[in-house]
């Protein structure tokens, strides 16, 4: 199984059970939690994402600034890699955010998906496919999480 990139939005729904909703998020983050995905990656900025969100969720669903960081700390940065855009690559992505018109808030799911695209992933697992949808030309898989959870490289393992 190649290296598989989770962004902040399954990682969320993985940790935190919103029912329905959350239900293929959870097998997927099982699977890397029993190490039947071997190689998951994410961003430093979706570390960022993953506090910032849970922390400000309704809260029956909230975690403490504590547990958020406990959770990133023994789940996340022990075990996964944590891709950053390179220093000597910023420059070049803030000009093609001009050139691809990319403004506002998308740049920060482009700046995710490029720090993944350098980190040479081969699956983005996103619940946001459309933010992620330019890695396609990259030759980067981009799948819901339940996508995912039936895709043969999944099912397989």
């Amino acid at each position: 199984m190649s290296t598989i990139f989770f962004d902040t939005s399954v990682i969320v729904a993985g940790t935190i059970d919103f029912g329905a909703t959350s239900e293929a998020a959870l097998r997927v983050l099982g699977a890397v939690a029993t190490g039947r995905v071997q190689s998951p990656a994410t961003s430093w900025h979706c570390c960022l994402e993953f506090f910032a969100v849970t922390t400000r969720l309704p809260p029956e669903y909230r975690l403490t600034p504590t547990d958020s960081v406990r959770i990133l700390r023994d789940d996340v940065l022990a075990r996964w890699t944590v891709c950053d855009l390179p220093v000597a690559q910023r420059l070049e992505f803030l000009q093609g955010l001009v050139r691809d018109r990319v403004v506002g808030g998308r740049l920060y799911d482009a700046h995710i998906a490029e720090s993944a695209r350098l980190a040479g992933v081969g699956t983005v697992v996103t619940e946001n496919r459309r933010h992620f949808t330019g890695l396609l030309r990259h030759g980067v898989r981009v799948l819901s999480a339940l996508e995912f959870t039936a895709d043969p490289e999944f099912t397989s393992g």
